[in-house]
């Protein structure tokens, strides 16, 4: 196996790495000025995020194959990192914007900033800290947990350093609060299903060797060792799919910040695309014009658009400064045959209109603070949909680095967090059964949260589920590993706010 593996990984790696390459530096050629040193270094910290994410969360993915003897721990590493490549090459993009949704809208907006500059690299470097604290002391953190909590200390920070009086979104706190809930119910689930169904396997599957310590090196009955092999299969796809799309938004906002006139719009070539978008506007107009108070004038509707998305409020000026605000945006859009042939110069100001566009659709279609008839909300979803298609995107060459930096982490560092989950979790060795039913629940669980768009941890969900099916077995519980990883999933959220936090300020100082 050694003998091929490693010229065909060489010759991958060299391949995806010359794509990247050719990838980016194809989209920079329309750049004005490109600041290499210090995109370099953001992409680079960025996809460190990732390759400490790969030894960190998937190392849980294979830990069951591995102590069930299903697949050589060689074997078991060099497969998932191939899974979880697949699964970042294919996720949707949900993921990472949802994650992006969190940062406040100011921020954002003016990405290229100083301030903009700070947050990127305060969430990022806080989210490595801990992610590499807790690998080192072998505890299965959540690195989902952690880039939430450093989204929140930024924001925090960023309305902490606004001047008296100053309007600041701040964070999302219903978005937040959504993805909060998923990361808290997730382990639940995790241990529950998982000890259910270890349970119905018991009384279904009447065969005491598929419940006993796997004896020597001998492996499992080829029926659940292939469920095994499969499990693990997808809890790596599922993983790559929503873990690396944090890494994609990342990214995404690092390339938006420092060259705003290659990655600020999908420069989509389809003209297509652009009377899509016309069209959709006009409807847009015509159903917020059913809504419109008699009376009411607008002297600003860019800056009482931008004041109603930094409130999360909606008044009657409000509909008519996104009517007209609409209409402006779109007929400066109109001016070209398609996004490619905009202007560099006027990439900027046309991508913040129109993302801040996208966010006050938001407060309509979600947040239903313009109660709308069926058929109008429709016609609004549709255009947000085009909205987010012109600002929300993601290059393949960002999902083939991103894919490259999980995949090669995983085959790095998974040691520490695998000898956790197998032999640390319960007070007895991990048993096929065990196994097969963490497994399962597991990549039902990441992979119904990738299908909504929210960010799970892959971590808390397994090990969790190991946890189950060790109480449901009657096995018993280390409960000084089970401490130590309460403590770490409690103490995530306010450390990583913390080093955030304490980083855009001292950040601020700096850009």
């Amino acid at each position: 196996m050694g003998r091929w593996f490693l010229p065909i990984f060489a010759l991958v790696l060299i391949v995806g790495l010359g794509y990247v390459g050719y990838g980016l530096a194809a989209d920079l050629e329309v750049a004005t000025s490109v600041p290499w040193l210090l995109l370099g270094l953001a992409l680079l910290i960025a996809l460190g995020f990732e390759f400490v994410n790969g030894f960190h969360d998937t190392a849980n993915a294979v830990a069951t194959v591995i102590y069930t003897r299903s697949m050589p721990a060689e074997l078991a590493v060099i497969w998932s990192g191939f899974f979880n490549f697949l699964g970042v090459l294919l996720s949707s993009g949900a993921v990472a914007f949802g994650i992006v949704a969190l940062l406040p809208v100011e921020l954002i907006l003016q990405v290229g900033s100083g301030a903009g500059l700070a947050m990127v690299f305060a969430l990022l470097i806080a989210a490595i800290i801990w992610n590499l604290g807790t690998w080192y002391l072998g505890l299965p953190s959540s690195s989902s947990h952690t880039l939430i909590g450093s989204i929140i200390g930024v924001g925090l920070a960023n309305q902490f350093l606004a001047a008296q009086g100053t309007a600041t979104s701040g964070i999302d706190w219903s978005q937040a609060s959504s993805i909060g809930l998923s990361l808290l119910i997730s382990p639940l689930i995790g241990f529950g299903l998982s000890a259910i169904l270890l349970l119905v396997m018991k009384t279904l599957v009447r065969n005491k060797a598929l419940y006993e310590e796997p004896k020597g090196n001998k492996p499992p009955p080829l029926w659940i060792r292939a469920l095994l092999i499969f499990t693990c299969t997808g809890v790596s796809f599922a993983h790559g799919s929503n873990d690396g799309q944090k890494g994609m938004g990342l990214i995404m906002l690092i390339l938006i910040g420092l060259v705003p006139t290659a990655f600020a719009l999908n420069r989509t070539p389809d003209a297509q695309y652009v009377k899509a978008y016309e069209t959709a506007s006009a409807s847009v107009e015509t159903v917020l014009q059913k809504y419109l108070k008699p009376g009411v004038a607008v002297t600003d509707a860019r800056a009482e658009v931008s004041d109603a998305v930094k409130n999360k409020a909606w008044n009657d000026k409000t509909t008519l400064a996104l009517q007209q605000f609409i209409h402006s945006s779109s007929e400066q859009i109109s001016k070209f045959p398609t996004l490619e042939a905009v202007p560099t110069s006027l990439v900027g100001n046309i991508r913040n209109d129109v993302y801040l566009i996208g966010e006050a659709l938001k407060l309509i279609d979600k947040k239903k603070l313009l109660p709308m008839e069926g058929a109008d909300l429709d016609a609004v979803k549709a255009y947000h949909q085009a909205v987010d298609n012109a600002t929300k995107y993601i290059p393949l060459w960002v999902k083939i680095a991103v894919a490259i930096a999980l995949g090669l982490g995983t085959m790095v560092g998974w040691k520490r967090i695998v000898v956790t989950v197998g032999e640390k979790i319960g007070k007895s060795h991990l048993t096929y059964g065990q196994g097969a039913s963490a497994e399962v629940v597991a990549m039902i669980t990441i992979g119904a949260a990738d299908h909504l768009g929210l960010p799970v941890s892959t971590t808390h969900v397994l090990s969790s589920g190991v946890a189950g099916t060790m109480a449901a077995n009657g096995s018993g519980l280390q409960w000084s590993t089970v401490r130590n990883m309460l403590m770490a999933w409690v103490l995530t959220l306010p450390i990583s706010i913390g080093l955030a936090f304490g980083l855009f300020v001292l950040l601020r100082q700096i850009f």
